[in-house]
């Protein structure tokens, strides 16, 4: 079926819920929600989840493509807007069975049996692709006889912090239209091939004359393909194509971050008789970590330590994504101060790392005995006599 038909048979936006003016994030956050909600896995066996997960990935394919979804609004539009208007009102009434009146914008009605000599198996999209053959009934080269590239996919994986910063290899369990395995996608049965249609010789349109119009509408032998298959696949029905589930294992590179969006190309929907499968888009959520935050390829870390390490200096053993690191505080360090450790950060596509960032920070002992309390008094009163005052110029 081709696809400015399906445009006019189905809404997306309504097998999204969502308003025709919805922005591209609520079109992706509606199309996750019930992507999670239909997907096969979580419906076993249940057919009607399954019909409404494929509607709502078609849907998502094209409203969340620009291109295709300017299109596609156009194209509603235009038919509903009176351009061409249905009997049976729109989008029901661009069926195409015969007997259905339509009224151009200049108020003349025909007949659409009429205008195709009563072939009832184009239907009105195919009008759309250009049944008007304004070379006066020489052959037109058509998108329909061509082979259909499969829809691209989207789906989601989740990783520890440690996972996105440093690289991983993750399973994808992915429920989708894949190649018939039995045919490899041709759907032929094994031992045959499609051969050239001969009605149309591949090209998948017949012309024909009219009165002072020649019209282009596809061979109804191949239904547009350009091409015969006489013994059709018992597995696919002929189409080439199977749902089926299907694991892939994809390298998840180094340093990916929340919300980036990975391409494994060739990896979506599989294409109709052999035509190149779409892609698959990976959207991948990272945890956060208990001690570790992310600045591009930079590491943050705030390393609780005593005040008497900061006033004599030491050497701790601060934590990183791979073991830990011994680093040097200087002697009379202030608190709040941030030590960098280079090349202990989240690897870099140009090769090398970041730097781990050690944010220094007193911590005070919830409770101390007689003796270290006699110690905090003796040198209370050493600091003052020294003449030291933390607030001597604070808040003038």
């Amino acid at each position: 079926m081709a696809p400015q038909r399906e445009w006019l048979e189905h809404d997306f936006y309504k097998d999204l819920g969502v308003a025709s003016d919805a922005s591209a994030e609520e079109i992706k956050k509606a199309y996750r929600k019930l992507a999670r909600e239909l997907h096969p896995d979580a419906n076993p066996g249940d057919p009607e989840a399954e019909e409404r997960f494929k509607r709502v990935s078609e849907a998502h394919s094209v409203l969340s493509d620009p291109v295709k979804r300017k299109e596609y609004d156009e194209t509603r539009a235009m038919f509903a807007g009176g351009r061409f208007r249905g009997g049976n009102g729109f989008p029901g009434g661009f069926g195409g069975g015969g007997g259905t009146t339509y009224t151009t914008t200049g108020g003349a009605d025909f007949d659409l049996g009429d205008l195709f000599g009563g072939a009832t198996g184009g239907g009105f999209g195919d009008l759309f692709e250009g049944l008007f053959n304004r070379g006066g009934g020489t052959q037109r080269t058509s998108t329909a006889s061509r082979p259909r590239r499969g829809k691209d996919l989207e789906t989601e994986t989740t990783l520890s912090f440690k996972d996105a910063a440093l690289g991983t290899t993750v399973p994808l369990r992915v429920t989708s239209p894949s190649p018939c395995t039995t045919c490899h996608g041709s759907g032929a049965k094994p031992g045959t091939s499609p051969r050239v249609c001969p009605n149309c010789n591949g090209s998948g349109f017949v012309s024909r004359n009219q009165g002072a119009f020649g019209f282009s509408e596809p061979c109804q032998d191949c239904q547009g393909t350009g091409s015969r298959i006489d013994d059709p696949c018992t597995d696919c029905s002929g189409t080439g194509v199977k749902v089926r589930a299907r694991t892939i294992n994809m390298r998840i590179p180094a340093g990916v971050e929340d919300g980036q969006r990975i391409r494994l190309a060739g990896q979506g929907e599989a294409g109709r008789r052999g035509a190149p499968s779409g892609d698959l888009y990976v959207v991948v959520h990272v945890t956060p970590h208990k001690y570790f935050t992310r600045s591009g390829n930079d590491l943050r870390v705030t390393l609780p330590v005593r005040f008497s390490e900061l006033v004599l200096g030491a050497t701790v053993s601060v934590p990183t994504l791979e073991g830990s690191v011994g680093v040097r505080i200087p002697p009379n360090t202030s608190d709040g101060r941030t030590l960098r450790v280079r090349g202990r950060g989240v690897p870099k596509r140009s090769g090398g790392a970041g730097d781990l960032l050690v944010t220094l920070k007193v911590a005070v002992p919830d409770k101390l005995d007689e003796a270290a309390i006699e110690a905090m008094r003796a040198y209370d009163k050493a600091e003052r006599a020294s003449g030291f005052d933390p607030r001597a110029n604070w808040g003038r």
